[in-house]
């Protein structure tokens, strides 16, 4: 009798029930799980669960009579109801927990990875061949491109050069107000998406599980036809003036000309290889410039690649890194995502993108809402959970270097070279977020000190002694001895704590 396939709720695209290559028996029945146990544990933004579980429901519906589809407390009890001892098949989960649970379960069979362009045992090579040498991402990029023969024209790069990031970090056009973009795809919501709403309000009332954030519809795709009508939609009207203004942020402009394919990827809709080809198609048949082509390339490519890799090459230990010594709980009002009770406008902007819509794009995810995480000193665990729990596209593995690693600087430099942090006048170059904010970028002190830049001083104040040696941080810290006012923005920093600034 042919083994079931269990597929885990970021494993919806048809390239996870492909056959052969480590695949399922192309007969083979499907098993998907409902866990409420997972909505238990954690207090995941509402339009994250709505999105997920759509998504699920969404994939079921396609899979038909092949698909036993149980709704239980737990996925051991799931399973147990849908093969009892039966043989069960199952690609490599995506999570540490996931993979320890699977592992633990008499009866099943684990087969590699997918949703990835680069094989465990490949990576593993590439970085055991570095003898020491960091694990760089821009070289592992290289290497990607060179080993999938992607954007380049034989054994160099097209146009050149491998990366285009110089081009791509303008600042808004001044004045502008948004980019005018052409607007992104946007799902319709269908009777799946009404039940999982009623669902999720009866788990509410009478289930004992919560939820942080807003539901309104549904804005990214649940099924493989409306992630590949996104993928579509961006590639033939968006990708063109992504690479610019990547990095830039507009109040009335949330998404800019970003792809918002992250979430699609990261529940397996989308394979990342047809991504990255349809993206360099563009650019060979002329309708999207090479430095647009590259960031989006490099972002799937390069960084998604990376990231996926370092979570499990770094181990789990990694988890529990705290170079700097934050310890600060979070504060209430982050937590909650109150965006009305924040003055910084900046941090108020992405907190209400994030409570309304569960995502915005990673210039905010980094220089905003991580940065004034790690200059309050919060415990990077404690930000990192709240990443993981209220972004639409948020996994352990997406999270846990992004965060640990490049956000909080909590690895102590094993992912990167610097904190990346900064004082208001990024924000204000990068932005137009500063125009009409209760504070003033290129003010440390007094009542319209930005929050920013009087948080970016005190916090290298706080860590002089772990920075002072960093080539990368050496002359920022040497910045302290010409502030005429350090020790008063230290004392101000101190007494602001964390109230929302």
């Amino acid at each position: 009798m042919t083994a079931a396939h269990w597929l885990f709720g970021d494993q919806l695209g048809p390239h996870f029930l492909a056959p052969g290559d480590g695949g399922p028996a192309r007969s083979a029945p499907v098993v998907m799980i409902e866990a409420r146990s997972v909505f238990r544990r954690r207090r995941f933004h509402r339009a994250k669960a709505h999105l997920v579980l759509s998504a699920m429901r969404h994939r079921a519906a396609e899979l038909g009579d092949r698909v036993r589809y149980v709704r239980a407390e737990t996925y051991r009890e799931g399973l147990r109801e849908a093969v009892g001892d039966g043989e069960v098949t199952v690609h490599h989960p995506t999570s540490r927990a996931a993979l320890r649970l699977v592992s633990s379960l008499a009866g099943v069979s684990l087969l590699p990875a997918r949703g990835f362009l680069v094989p465990h045992d490949d990576f593993l090579a590439w970085a055991g061949g570095r003898e020491g040498r960091r694990l760089l991402q821009e070289d592992f990029y290289h290497w990607v491109r060179r080993g999938h023969g992607l954007l380049m024209d034989g054994d160099r790069p097209a146009g050149g050069r491998w990366n285009y990031d110089h081009d791509n970090r303008r600042p808004p056009p001044r004045g502008a107000r948004t980019l005018g973009a052409p607007a992104p795809y946007r799902p319709r919501e269908d009777g799946i998406d009404d039940e999982v709403r009623r669902d999720l309000d009866r788990w509410e009332r009478h289930e004992g599980i919560s939820f942080v954030g807003r539901d309104g519809p549904r804005l990214f795709p649940a099924s493989r036809r409306e992630a590949l009508a996104a993928l579509r939609r961006f590639a033939g009207h968006r990708l063109a003036g992504f690479g610019p203004y990547e990095d830039a942020m507009l109040a009335e402009d949330r998404v800019l000309s970003h792809s918002l394919l992250s979430s699609s990827l990261n529940l397996g809709l989308l394979d990342p290889a047809e991504c990255v080809e349809r993206a360099e198609a563009a650019w060979r048949a002329g309708s999207a410039p090479v430095n647009s082509v590259e960031g989006f390339v490099r972002q799937i490519a390069g960084w998604r690649e990376y990231v996926w890799h370092l979570y499990w090459y770094f181990g789990e230990e990694y988890r529990y890194g705290n170079a700097l010594g934050h310890h600060a709980p979070l504060p209430g009002w982050f937590l909650e995502l109150d965006a009305d009770a924040v003055a910084a406008r900046c941090l108020s902007t992405a907190l209400a993108q994030v409570r309304d819509t569960g995502w915005t794009h990673h210039i905010q995810r980094l220089m905003v809402l991580g940065s004034h995480a790690l200059q309050r000193g919060w415990d990077p665990r404690a930000v990192t959970d709240w990443f993981h729990r209220c972004f639409v596209d948020g996994y352990d593995w997406v999270m846990l270097p992004n965060v640990v690693g490049m956000s909080q600087y909590a690895d102590g430099g094993r992912m990167t070279t610097k904190p990346y942090t900064s004082g208001g006048a990024y924000v204000h170059r990068m932005s137009d977020l500063c125009g009409g904010c209760a504070y003033r970028p290129t003010e440390r002190v007094g009542e319209r000190a930005c929050p920013y830049t009087a948080g970016y001083w005190a916090f290298l104040h706080r860590q002089r002694a772990r920075l002072a040696d960093n080539p990368r941080m050496r002359r920022a810290v040497q910045g302290l001895d010409r502030l005429p006012d350090l020790a008063e923005v230290v004392r101000q920093e101190e007494r602001r704590g964390d109230a929302p600034p």
